[in-house]
């Protein structure tokens, strides 16, 4: 194989009770349908060493490359509140680690690779139309710079899988920080692996935060720098409207980054209750629920980590409770600050808050589209009449149009400043669920991928207009409405 990809897999010299290890299962007819050569060059690898035969079979799963160590990482999970103490890789094979040009450590992991010993009789295959959605939506989160795993490249199987109906099958190339996750601790500390559990924390915080090595009590610094980081992704969700639609452990990653694209969806009318996920039946993900159950994943985190976090269990319980409380007001600060960029106001005052609710509270009254009515309001700096038509109401719109306009004409930059803070703060194009599946059975039922690579170029510039690409910023028609989005599993 001629392949060069220079792995250096610290997972894999944990112990062997960290993971499985194993080969990808081969494919029939392998074939790349999109290479991500942007994220390919990031990570120091030939973009078109990956687009060769040899690349390809790698990104099959039908060759290991050197240097590879391919495993299957073993995991727990609350599913919908519903503690499994096994989980696991069950479709997914990480080949291994590389450091890219940033200096930054990073997964290489197979989704679709075939069955392993976490398949939990699973065929261990994907289909093209989930690996498609995950490719499209992660690079449109990194384009709205929202911490996520990346897609390098997905390729069809030339087989079939089979769900509710026979779908065609492929294999995704997924890129992250890790693939450590709250799941990861409750495995061992399910068992009482005490040990395990300390070494998987100090080999995160090595990775990922390794400022909190230096702190008088390493563990705690590692819970707080967790709780933060899930706190300010939160916010960034929030912001753009952005509903995970299974928020379990085993998705809650401790490095921050958004992880499993399942049956996620972007909001159309603002409404804090939105849930698409045919699986979360009581709503327990909806968008406005998000904060919450991210702080309960937490708790779950701490859980594990008490061993670790004092001297007994008293003194544990007291830096655990401590470390959760600081959740609320980090996202509180994170959010109220990006809802005052998303009104066009830099400096904080008395006030905003409730300036930026009133906006979110004619939105839900009026049942308006959450990114239109953002990415619109510039437009209403000078005359709010633009804007009026939108809203039920067009009389309470005037009336906080003018409370917003009285306090824009306190930033010290002028309306034009305010216009760039609300250009750069909303974006014109999200991956509308409309289009993502508009996209995807093009690919999956006529296999064209025309409309798939239209829908990720315009994606990858979600901030910049062009009045040629406003049938990719309108929201949908009522025909084209998308009330449910499903696990690809």
């Amino acid at each position: 194989m001629t392949i060069r990809i220079p792995f250096d897999n610290s997972y894999a010299r944990l112990p062997d009770r960290f993971y499985a290890r194993l080969e990808p299962k081969p494919i029939a007819a392998p074939r790349l349908v999109r290479l991500n050569t942007a994220l390919a060059g990031q990570l120091g690898i030939d973009p078109e060493e990956l687009a060769s035969p040899d690349g390809v079979a790698m990104l099959a799963g039908n060759a290991v490359p050197p240097g590879a160590e391919p495993i299957a990482q073993a995991y727990a999970g609350h599913q919908f509140g519903h503690f499994v103490p096994q989980l696991g890789d069950g479709r997914a094979c990480l080949l291994g680690e590389v450091t890219g040009r940033d200096g930054i450590r990073r997964d290489i992991q197979l989704k679709g690779s075939g069955t392993t010993p976490f398949s939990r009789a699973g065929d261990g295959r994907a289909a093209l139309g989930p690996v498609l959605r995950e490719y499209l939506i992660s690079e449109a989160m990194a384009a709205l710079g929202v911490p996520t795993t990346r897609t390098l490249a997905a390729v069809t199987t030339g087989e079939p899988v089979w769900r509710e109906t026979r779908l065609p099958g492929a294999v995704l190339t997924r890129v992250a920080t890790s693939h450590i996750r709250v799941g990861t601790f409750q495995y061992f500390a399910a068992r009482g692996d005490t040990e395990a559990v300390r070494l998987l924390a100090d080999h995160a915080i090595a990775r990922h935060y390794p400022e909190a090595a230096g702190a008088d009590n390493p563990y705690r610094a590692f819970l707080d720098a967790i709780i933060g980081a899930q706190a300010g992704l939160v916010a960034r969700w929030l912001l753009i409207g952005f509903i995970h639609g299974v928020m379990n452990t085993d998705n809650c990653a401790v490095s921050g980054e958004t992880i499993d694209y399942g049956p996620c969806a972007f909001m159309d009318e603002y409404d804090p209750a939105t849930v698409f996920s045919s699986i979360d039946r009581g709503g327990r993900y909806a968008y406005g629920n998000q904060p919450r159950i991210a702080q309960w994943n937490l708790a779950r985190l701490a859980e594990t980590l008490l061993p670790l976090l004092g001297v007994d269990e008293v003194s544990a319980m007291a830096a655990a409770q401590e470390s959760l409380a600081a959740f609320a007001p980090i996202f509180q600060t994170a959010y109220l600050s990006g809802l005052r960029r998303k009104i066009g106001l830099a400096a904080e005052r008395e006030g905003d808050d409730a300036l930026t609710q009133g906006f979110l509270a004619l939105l839900a009254a009026g049942k308006v589209d959450f990114t239109l009515a953002f990415r619109a309001l510039p437009g209403a700096i000078e005359d709010a009449a633009a804007l009026r038509p939108l809203f039920a109401d067009g009389e309470a719109f005037d009336a906080w149009a003018g409370r917003w306009r009285s306090r824009l004409a306190e930033e010290p930059g002028g309306p034009g400043t305010a216009s760039a803070v609300m250009r750069a703060a909303n974006p014109a194009f999200i991956p509308r669920n409309h289009l993502v599946e508009a996209a995807l059975a093009a690919a999956t039922e006529q296999s064209d991928f025309a409309p798939f690579e239209a829908l990720l170029g315009v994606l990858s510039r979600p901030y910049q207009d062009d009045p040629a690409l406003a049938a990719f910023a309108r929201g949908p028609l009522e025909q084209e409405r998308v009330l449910q989005t499903f696990c690809g599993t």
